[in-house]
């Protein structure tokens, strides 16, 4: 087994693992010594993933965040709403996005996480001399939405149903 195929296989390991796992365990496993399960570790946080070292082994630390895409449809009446309905049970609206039939798709970020995010948002259109990005498609438009559990995801989900903001 070469080190790219060891390194590959340990982080196998760890995803599947709930509790840390011990240098010795995976030198043994792998038939290397200590110091080159070290030397893994190094390049495999070195390639950007996390692992925590802990007295018990290592763990992997993966982000804990999910999402799911919306297509809803409202009025700009009722924008605040839509937004303060998904930051209230937890999300982050992150983008905002459109396919128009000329255009294609278009796309903004937005990042709108609290209620004085939606607050600041709603200033902005106002101040400005633009409209809401969903007006040139007839109100259709889509968000991505991340939050910290799938669950988070469904409860927005059925908010935005309840309300009949969510294009089924």
């Amino acid at each position: 087994m070469t080190g790219t195929e060891r390194r590959a296989d340990l982080l196998r390991r760890m995803k599947g693992s709930p509790s840390p796992v011990s240098g010795k365990e995976l030198a043994d496993h792998y038939g290397v010594s200590r110091q080159i399960i070290v030397q893994d570790i190094a390049l495999m946080r070195a390639s950007g993933l996390e692992i925590l070292s802990t007295n018990r082994g290592y763990l992997l630390n993966l982000p804990t965040t999910f999402s799911r895409v919306f297509k809803v449809n409202h009025t700009d009446e009722e924008l605040e709403e839509e937004l303060c309905a998904i930051v209230d049970l937890g999300g982050c609206v992150e983008n905002v996005m459109v396919r128009h039939r000329v255009y294609g798709r278009m796309e903004a970020p937005l990042h709108i996480r609290s209620r004085r995010n939606v607050a600041s948002f709603l200033e902005d259109l106002k101040m400005g001399k633009s409209s809401p990005l969903k007006n040139i498609t007839a109100n259709y438009h889509y968000h991505t939405v991340t939050a910290d559990s799938e669950e988070t995801l469904d409860l927005i989900e059925d908010a935005l149903r309840q309300r009949h903001f969510l294009v089924e």
